[in-house]
């Protein structure tokens, strides 16, 4: 199992992708539903993740579970 800070979830039925922040120690915290790339860095800026836009497609940041990464569609 990755370690990766972030971790965006299998796309729901009903559209985007759940994403949560590790915190060590402190277990996960949700950061909310993103429904695509733009959703995704708004959410990860709110917590102060600099840069956010450049760590999508590093897997020791952010974990894609569920689905390929950048694929927001259910189907």
């Amino acid at each position: 199992m990755s370690r990766a800070a972030i971790v965006v979830h299998r796309p729901s039925p009903t559209g985007g992708r759940r994403v949560t922040l590790r915190r060590q120690l402190l277990g996960s915290r949700i950061l909310g539903i993103a429904y695509d790339d733009e959703d995704l860095v708004q959410l990860l800026q709110r917590p102060g993740i600099p840069d956010a836009e450049w760590l999508l497609d590093d897997p020791s940041w952010v974990e894609w579970r569920g689905g390929r990464a950048h694929d927001w569609d259910s189907r």
